[in-house]
């Protein structure tokens, strides 16, 4: 199986091939498969932690709140305060997490083992992401190192786009969209492919990461149309309704403003001249004095 995987990947991808001939065969290693539920609130323990910090929180709340060793069942994390879920090291976020995990496994939005086992890949996607705290990346971990689903691609992994960067010799990480568009090729065997690309991380760490092979062009996603500013300004102008303006707006309008008032009225004179008997001069008008037009009259005749 692994030799198909190899000569398929190869085949398609020159880039690839090279990474596979450097990394060597295959061996994406299994988990055990408990129950959907307690390996969501596993994950929903380890976000933003350390693994070791992660085990022990863990570790405390199996022995809390289990029976004999056994896992916390979503009755008895519906039923705990919050208080004392806190006491083991739970944030506030994670345990309103746990406890919506815990309703929609009551509820049956999160299957059984059984059932998960039946669903195709989008189903299992649409159904556990409904979760709280729950995201497409964490039910994709499930899906391949639990489940065993060969065809995944977790294009928003960091390692696997770091892992695509280096291998194809990019300046910088793809999109996740744009890889996804790009891994299509790869199929029906993207999760080896996210295998390889992971280890191509750890060669480049080493130093040992061969040069592409090919250049490549990215697929291009397509862009929206942007809608002219003038164009979309001079719509919500026309779409506004016109309101009739009150009589006492429409008189206050056609009244004389106070600025022009107050430019023609005359300015105020000092305290000096406004003495008993003092005249008040004419205010000085600013208009310039005519100039006499110059008219040529004719010249008297002469007297003969």
């Amino acid at each position: 199986m692994s030799e198909h995987i190899i000569n398929h990947l190869s085949g398609i991808d020159r880039n690839m091939g090279g990474l596979i001939r450097a990394v060597g065969a295959y061996r994406l290693e299994q988990q055990a498969l408990c129950h959907p539920y307690e390996s969501l609130a596993q994950a929903i323990a380890h976000q933003q932690l350390h693994a070791a910090a992660a085990r022990s929180i863990l570790s405390r709340f199996v022995s809390a709140f289990g029976s004999e060793g056994a896992f916390p069942t979503p009755d008895t994390v519906l039923a705990t305060p919050e208080e004392k879920l806190r006491t083991v090291g739970l944030s506030f976020s994670k345990i309103a997490a746990l406890k919506d995990l815990a309703q929609k496994t009551i509820d049956g939005i999160v299957p059984d083992r059984d059932t998960l086992v039946k669903l195709e890949d989008g189903q299992i996607i649409e159904r556990l992401t409904e979760v709280r705290g729950i995201g497409r990346w964490t039910v994709e971990m499930m899906l391949m190192f639990q489940l065993g689903r060969p065809d995944i691609l977790p294009v928003d992994d960091f390692g696997v786009r770091a892992g695509f960067q280096y291998t194809y010799g990019l300046r910088k990480m793809p999109m996740p969209k744009v890889l996804a568009l790009y891994g299509e090729r790869w199929g029906p065997h993207r999760s080896a492919a996210a295998w390889y690309l992971w280890r191509a991380v750890e060669l480049k760490r080493a130093g040992t990461l061969p040069a592409p092979l090919e250049q490549i062009v990215l697929p291009r996603l397509a862009r929206k149309r942007r809608v002219n500013k003038a164009a979309k300004k001079k719509g919500s102008k026309a779409g506004r309704k016109v309101t009739a303006r009150p009589a006492a707006s429409r008189a206050m309008s056609k009244a004389p403003s106070a600025r022009i008032s107050r430019a023609r009225a005359p300015k105020a004179q000092p305290a000096t001249a406004r003495k008993a008997g003092a005249r008040t001069p004419k205010p000085k008008s600013r208009a310039r004095p005519l100039r006499p037009l110059k008219t040529t009259l004719p010249k008297p005749a002469r007297r003969k």
